[in-house]
């Protein structure tokens, strides 16, 4: 696969998103959260992705595959050449690698809507709020004004004369 393939590949997930990033590195994003990145003035060409520890294990066996710097502990790989796999091969990487960071980005507010969280939230506040209110009225008193109009005036300290 060469760049541009790869590029309509990545583009194609759903709310995929591409940036320079870091000089010249082309990063895939979805919903904020990289995907793939792709070093564009490397010679050759190279192409870091996330993977399942097992397929990471597997992948940094062959030639020209080696965990990814700063991000390898997090089963991260990068391609020095984009030949290193063959393109189905590619193609899965990137789809896993996808699936795995969307899993995980943060959901914009339109998602929570659709799932009903945030209404959720918002009823399970309202009923703390109310519980709140019955626990400090008095005993005997059906609300707050009218337990406000039975407080006693604070006695005023007057200096004596």
């Amino acid at each position: 696969m060469n760049v541009d393939e790869i590029r309509r590949y990545c583009l194609a997930f759903p709310g995929a998103t591409e940036n320079l990033q870091w000089g010249d590195d082309l990063c895939f994003k979805v919903r904020g959260k990289i995907f793939t990145t792709l070093a564009l003035t490397a010679v050759p060409q190279k192409l870091c992705c996330k993977c399942i520890p097992q397929t990471f294990a597997e992948l940094i066996e062959r030639p020209d595959i080696a965990p990814a710097p700063y991000v390898g502990r997090y089963s991260w790989v990068i391609l020095h050449r984009l030949d290193a796999l063959r393109g189905d091969e590619l193609k899965e990487l990137i789809r896993q690698s996808y699936e795995m960071v969307a899993a995980k980005a943060p959901r914009s507010r339109i998602d929570k809507k659709k799932t009903g969280k945030k209404r959720i939230r918002k009823e399970k506040k309202e009923k703390k709020k109310n519980d709140m209110k019955r626990i400090s009225r008095k005993p005997g008193t059906s609300g707050a004004k009218e337990s406000a109009s039975r407080k006693k005036p604070m006695p005023r300290n007057r200096p004596k004369s």
